[in-house]
């Protein structure tokens, strides 16, 4: 297995040297990457978004990721990592950000990666992409073990005996001589239908994709149980035979694990000859969704609730628009507390530590909508801003803003910390 190239979040690439502060790729690595995001350049910016291009003197080309963080896996074997950028009071490890990462990205909705337990395979032995491969290896066991579902697949064919319906036109072509065959249409009961011949595709392709033995060795195991099963030749088409209903709910992860591999993509579209796989999520969303979560979990028995991406106000009632959506309310029958996620680095050395104009007037906003106790700015922790700081700002019409920072590697006692604070004290 090829280790590995790893940066964090708006860590660059060179090649060509060894320069302090750069990750060095090997030319044709380098070459491949920078392919993947001109090719992907179609008038939106979205692969600039993920991964920036820029040159400098004495250094040359250099590529630099931004708030996107996951895997890009090469057709060679070579795979890219990009992690979060965290800063905690405890130290910082390529394991403990991998970990998180992991955690983060099981929480979002949608996804199946709220499925996967890292107690069950050795998860700080594999790369990222080894471990994405790993969490659909075990959705498909547990699909396996409670039986393949089946259902009537449509055959036509010419038999020998009569059955279903007669296709009189395709009886005139081929048995104007053969009166005794039948050429019919008939349904039979069988395992062959669109999810199963999703998977089984999925399946081969991460077995030739994959450079881990215990997942090639797995994945091997579990061809075997789809022997009677055709491998997918049209996505799209078995894509939109997909059934979603409780009958076929097993199947739920499964179907997204494989629109994820077979399409090569994760949130975003993106193409490349070199590019196996590109696996990548932004921070924003995986920040978002993870502290929706958490607070859910450390609130959960307590007289609060917490609604994310709460719907209950428009800005304007007559006539009704300009949905509001806060991040995050919490509330009891007394009482409400407004909140929002931004992955953005704070600092003492920028005009309002940097926080956004707009997303001042938007607290602001939520305030005077919900009748807040307070709202709160949720930030990661920064060696910018001392995190014990009070950052608060309040109007003479009672609206409180303030600006909170979340150590991500101690999330729990951090955000317990930030609700005796706001809520309790």
């Amino acid at each position: 297995m090829k280790e590995p190239y790893r940066i964090t979040e708006y860590g660059s690439f060179i090649t060509g040297k060894e320069i302090d502060g750069y990750t060095t790729l090997p030319a044709s690595t380098f070459s491949a990457l920078e392919n993947f995001i001109l090719q992907n350049n179609d008038g939106d910016n979205e692969a600039l978004e993920i991964m920036g291009l820029s040159s400098r003197k004495g250094i040359g080309k250099i590529i630099t990721a931004t708030n996107y963080v996951g895997v890009i896996a090469m057709t060679d074997g070579t795979s890219i990592e990009i992690l979060p950028k965290v800063y905690s009071s405890d130290t910082y490890t390529y394991e403990k950000a991998k970990k998180l990462l992991i955690d983060m990205l099981k929480t979002l909705k949608d996804t199946t990666y709220k499925s996967f337990q890292t107690t069950n395979v050795s998860a700080e032995k594999m790369n990222i992409f080894e471990i994405f491969i790993r969490m659909y290896i075990d959705e498909i066991f547990f699909i396996v073990k409670r039986g393949l579902k089946c259902n009537y697949e449509t055959v036509q064919s010419n038999e020998n005996v009569y059955k279903g319906k007669m296709l009189f036109s395709k009886q005139i072509k081929h048995n104007f001589i053969h009166k005794e065959k039948s050429y019919v249409e008939y349904d039979v009961f069988n395992v062959n239908r669109a999810e199963n011949k999703l998977i089984k595709a999925t399946l081969q392709y991460l077995y030739k994709t994959s450079s881990s033995i215990k997942n090639k060795n797995d994945i091997k195991t579990l061809l075997h149980s789809f022997t009677e099963v055709e491998a997918s030749l049209n996505y799209q088409s078995d894509f939109s035979k997909v059934v979603s209903d409780r009958n076929m709910k097993d199947y739920t992860f499964a179907m997204l694990w494989s629109k994820v591999f077979l399409s090569g993509k994760s949130f975003t579209s993106f193409s490349g000859s070199e590019i196996a796989v590109a696996l990548l999520f932004p921070m924003e969303t995986l920040f978002e969704s993870y502290i929706a979560v958490q607070l859910k979990r450390l609130l959960n028995n307590s007289d609060y609730t917490v609604s994310a991406q709460d719907k209950t106000h428009h800005l304007f009632e007559n006539p009704t628009k300009f949905l509001m959506k806060p991040d995050i309310v919490i509330k009891n029958d007394s009482n409400v507390f407004v909140m929002d996620t931004k992955w953005k680095l704070l600092s003492e050395a920028k005009a309002n530590y940097g926080i956004s104009q707009a997303d001042m007037y938007q607290m602001y906003a939520y305030q005077k909508k919900y009748n807040a106790q307070n709202v709160t700015l949720l930030y990661p922790m920064t060696d910018k801003v001392d995190d014990k700081k009070v950052i608060e700002y309040s109007s003479l019409d009672g609206a409180v803003v303030r600006a909170k920072f979340v150590d991500l590697f101690n999330v729990k006692e951090s955000l317990s910390a930030i609700i005796n604070d706001i809520i309790y004290s």
